[in-house]
């Protein structure tokens, strides 16, 4: 089994997106849900991931109202592959009008 965490960070104001609602889910399934914390993250979603395909949905409209930004998506959804047993990083990198991610460590 596998193991998930992940971080946000604000690319414009340099810091970390605090207060961002972030689900997981496998297919349709709600998986469990999580809040980043006053360092953007969330350090454990989903107990433990067997090997399948997985989404993460960031509410990234909220988080850019309660700054009262003007922004593009209202959600950024990231999916991806949990393949061997490891722990898996997805951070996001973002901004109003765009992101970005990677699979970290």
């Amino acid at each position: 089994m596998s193991t998930l965490s992940t971080h946000v960070l604000d690319t414009v104001r340099g810091a970390p997106a605090a207060g961002i609602a972030v689900t997981l889910y496998d297919g349709t399934q709600r998986l469990d849900a999580g809040v980043t914390d006053a360092d953007g993250r969330i350090g454990a979603l989903g107990a433990a991931l067997a090997a399948g395909t997985y989404r993460l949905v960031f509410d990234t409209g909220s988080y850019f109202a309660e700054l009262r930004v003007d922004s593009f998506f209202p959600e950024v959804s990231v999916t991806f592959v949990v393949a061997e047993k490891r722990h898996y990083h997805v951070p996001l990198l973002l901004s109003p009008f765009a992101f970005s991610t990677y699979r970290g460590s």
